[in-house]
């Protein structure tokens, strides 16, 4: 459970109508598997220690009884297990009958969980031997114990912060005041749905719908059972689509009409994060609760589940190419908007050759052509200096013509060497001061050039660099318009590529792949033979590493030693963990270090969501201390 990581079980036994004792010894083999995989979590169907479609068989006292036994033996498996396990059963109480969850642990019934909404339409006849069940909890007793009875009982465990479990069956989950939102409102952080739905044709998607809809509305972790193989299927046949979802993401879905039970680890730490920072979810009691704690043993959670190590970038190919396209729309409809406010007609960009810039001047292009503005009046710039290289100069180039914008070089050697004169700075000397310089003097002609056009400096920096602070202040740091500001690194390149793969011209897609080819660099120092010899990734870390760090940071809360864990399962076959916590201390460095620069950030549009922004989603004090943080990275 470290790091907030619980792992539940969805499971399915294959059952026999009418049969407890067969039932309640294919439940137990459940338990014991789920068990020895580290579920402490295990939800069952509905009434699958009966089976759902007993029918009038319910109203047997035989069956009833057997049903209690068989729960007895449900009990005695779960003895010394501090898993929470649901099995559902129908229940006698007050003479009527009642649709209930048994809630198991440790061999003992912490409570009855009744259903609250009973079908009886179409192929449903519940009500022909159910009663709905009663809200506020009330003493029940059950072989000589009072047990608590009623919807409203949730389940707290205090050996994962923040871990409350709420239960609904099958249709409350259909019910539009469904049991679980108030669960939820109530705490829930977990909610489990014991059910027996039926196929029917298109049944699934709906089904699968709700489910994702429900665990995203109330931001919860949702395990769904459900009934399959061993049913009667006289009238109706089920397939046993079991589903664990969290936040409206799938995490795991058994294959319908197979007998097949289901895990996956729920990170109840990130819906925490996601409730305190949703202002719109404010939770609400409503009616009156019962929370029983529940002791669980403190335990590493061994995770099986994925993150995948690029977690802005769609493993899809169908879903990247169509994020691409909305990333590119968004860019260029920005800007757009921009110009037309200010009613400028002319841009100007800084092309280096690299990834950057590329985008930029792609975005602006869009831009332009949605403005019906001539590429004509895009100023493409490009300034060598002491670090430049025949290909990213020959690639900045290409770019331009090929593009149709306006091309202007301005070689500004002379210029820097002019100012490191007047400012006592030895040439010789590469320091930041050598490096800075050449960067503050491209952004003073760029915006020279546009208020000698009228126009507006398009900014080029992406928000991987935002984020590690890899600008120059007052340089590439500045412009009148971000276009790439809530753009990562690692999405950068698929941005590009995805261009290059859909322009329909030649010319224009061998220039983009080759600046794809072109090793990340800001070529502020003297190339070895002709070579690139700063590599950015060299300086500050891989990107793909930065970002990872990123989105797990400001997206989802992690702390350092959660980002960690989680980084080593994803980049295992890729870097060792000794380089990963090296680059993970860089990143926090930097991060806390780098946000004055951040906090004067010029205008540009949010795409996904993290962003930077000053006036959006990061309102960060530049002189805030990363002590805790950096000291948790210390102790890895």
């Amino acid at each position: 459970m470290k790091h907030g990581f619980i792992k539940v079980a969805a499971m399915t036994p294959k059952i026999r109508v009418a049969d407890p004792v067969y039932n309640a010894a294919e439940i137990s083999k459940g338990i014991k598997e789920a068990s020895a995989k580290g579920a402490k979590i295990i939800v069952f169907p509905e009434l699958c220690i009966t089976g759902y479609t007993c029918g009038d068989l319910f109203l047997q006292e035989l069956l009833l009884a057997q049903a209690r036994e068989a729960l007895r033996t449900v009990m005695d498996t779960a003895q010394g297990s501090d898993a929470l396990i649901f099995v559902g059963l129908p229940l006698e109480k007050d003479h009527k009958l009642y649709n209930v969850a048994a809630v198991v642990q440790n061999g003992e019934i912490l409570a009855f969980i009744p259903k609250r909404f009973i079908p009886s339409y179409a192929e449903f006849y519940e009500a022909r031997h159910f009663m709905p069940g009663n809200e506020k909890p009330q003493p029940y007793l059950f072989e000589g114990k009072e047990v608590p009875f009623g919807t409203n009982i949730l389940f707290q465990v205090e050996a994962v912060h923040g871990l409350t479990v709420g239960c609904e069956l099958c249709e409350d989950l259909w019910a539009p005041l469904s049991p679980g939102l108030r669960h939820a409102l109530a705490g829930a952080t977990v909610l489990v749905n014991l059910s027996a739905s039926n196929e029917t044709v298109g049944k699934d998607e709906y089904r699968e719908m709700l489910v994702k809809s429900a665990s995203a509305k109330l931001i919860a972790g949702y395990l769904y059972a459900s009934a399959g193989e061993g049913e009667s299927t006289q009238d109706l046949v089920f397939g046993g689509q079991n589903m664990i979802a969290e936040n409206g993401t799938m995490l795991a879905q058994a294959k319908r009409f197979e007998p097949e039970n289901i895990y996956a680890d729920l990170d109840i730490h990130r819906l925490q994060h996601e409730r305190r920072r949703m202002m719109c979810y404010r939770p609400k009691r409503e009616g009156e609760y019962l929370i029983l704690t529940v002791a669980m043993d403190e335990e590493e959670t061994d995770i099986s589940r994925i993150f995948g190590p690029r977690p802005f970038v769609p493993s899809d190919q169908e879903e990247r190419e169509r994020r691409c396209e909305e990333i590119l729309s968004i860019q260029s409809y920005g800007l757009k908007k921009r110009y037309e406010h200010t009613g400028c007609q002319s841009a100007v960009v800084g092309v280096s050759g690299g990834l950057d810039s590329t985008l930029a001047l792609l975005v602006t292009v869009r831009a332009f052509d949605l403005l019906g503005i001539k590429r004509e009046q895009i100023t493409a710039v490009t300034m060598p200096c002491f670090g430049t290289t025949d290909r990213t100069y020959d690639n900045a180039c290409k770019l331009a013509r090929t593009l149709g914008a306006a091309l202007l070089e301005v070689d500004i050697r002379e210029a820097v060497t002019v100012h490191f004169r007047d400012i006592g700075q030895n040439i010789e000397e590469h320091d930041v001061t050598y490096e800075n310089g050449q960067a503050r003097e491209r952004t003073q002609i760029l915006m020279d050039i546009a208020n000698r056009a009228g126009g507006m400096v398009i900014g080029t920096g992406d928000m991987s660099e935002l984020a590690l602070g890899w600008a120059t202040y007052n340089g590439d740091h500045m412009s009148m318009y971000g276009v790439n500001a809530g753009v990562p690194k690692t999405l950068v390149r698929h941005l590009v590529q995805y261009y290059a793969d859909t322009c329909g011209k030649e010319e224009l897609q061998a220039v983009l792949l080759d600046v794809l080819d072109t090793p990340v660099s800001p070529e502020l120092l003297p190339p070895v033979d002709g070579v690139i010899s700063q590599k950015t990734e060299d300086l500050v870390g891989p990107y793909e590493l930065h970002d990872f760090f990123l989105y797990y940071m400001l997206r989802c809360g992690f702390e350092p030693g959660k980002i960690y864990r989680i980084a080593c399962r994803s980049f295992q076959n890729m870097y060792d963990r000794g380089v990963i916590l090296k680059w993970l201390k860089t990143f926090y460095k930097r991060f806390f270090a780098q946000q004055f620069k951040r906090s004067c950030l010029p205008d540009g549009p949010k795409v996904g969501s993290v962003a930077v922004s000053p006036r959006g989603d990061l309102r960060m004090p530049s002189d805030a201390c990363a002590d805790i943080w950096l000291k948790q990275v210390e102790e890895l």
